[in-house]
């Protein structure tokens, strides 16, 4: 059975990616790893037709983005428009905003708005997808937590998850397990670690250098089909250095793959 395909969350280089040349020269490194699958978020200003001639120089598919909810919402059609130029078929929220947390109600109203966007995307053989941070499984009045209400409550045709198995754990759940109730929802995993100080601080480490069962979500995502898995880390760098820490992060997928 083959495994997922392995990327690169180009929001771990995003300070690399702000102009056509840090693009250009970013993928070409990128490309010298090995790599040929990324998520574009955090990008520059630089246009579609530009960013679809640098990935396609360096041999790039994009499987998924991460935009603004904004955007979904008042300028879909261009953005829509934008992603059939680069060849991607998935746009993602990175999360949702403030205002629709904390509440049953207010969590009603992003999936109401999450599944109208959906719909429209649908039209254009195209998806929405969720990417979770550790408040979803924050309980809410009643006991149920934002992931509960966006399992039962969103539309599997037109609502995807972007699962973060490192923030699914730190919140204390089995990232694992977290994706069989997921099955058939998601397109795009990502990989993140993390560890934990004498004091309880978080800090973000190069995969396997912390504490998430990576190894028990690839079998996993292997089993279910997942078609890609992405890299990404937010912050804290082996020596300050986003690179450094993605070459050691590729390092350790191309491993599970083995």
């Amino acid at each position: 059975m083959s495994g997922p395909r392995m990327g690169i969350q180009l929001y771990t280089l995003r300070d690399f990616i702000q102009t056509a040349p840090d693009f250009d020269e970013t993928l070409s490194r990128l490309q010298a790893m090995g790599v040929t699958d990324v998520q574009i978020s955090a990008i520059g200003d630089i246009p579609a037709e530009t960013q679809r001639d640098i990935l396609q120089k360096h041999g790039m598919r994009v499987c998924v983005t991460h935009k603004p909810l904004e955007r979904m919402l008042n300028d879909a059609d261009r953005l829509i428009e934008e992603h059939k130029i680069i060849g991607c078929d998935a746009i993602g929220l990175g999360s949702a905003p403030g205002e629709y947390r904390g509440s049953a109600e207010k969590v009603r109203e992003f999936i109401a708005a999450a599944n109208g966007i959906g719909q429209k995307l649908k039209q254009h053989g195209m998806t929405f997808n969720y990417h979770n941070h550790d408040f979803e499984f924050a309980p809410l009045e009643g006991g149920a937590t934002m992931m509960d209400l966006l399992l039962k409550e969103t539309d599997p045709e037109t609502f995807r998850f972007i699962p973060d198995v490192m923030w699914a754990h730190y919140a204390g759940q089995d990232p694992a397990e977290l994706l069989y109730k997921m099955r058939g929802r998601v397109k795009v995993l990502h990989f993140k670690d993390y560890i934990l100080n004498e004091a309880g601080e978080r800090r973000f480490v190069s995969l396997g250098r912390g504490r998430t069962n990576l190894k028990d979500c690839y079998e996993a995502a292997k089993e279910l089909g997942i078609p890609y898995i992405m890299y990404e880390q937010d912050a804290d760098w082996e020596n300050g250095d986003p690179f450094v820490s993605t070459q050691e992060s590729w390092a350790f997928m191309k491993e599970l793959e083995a």
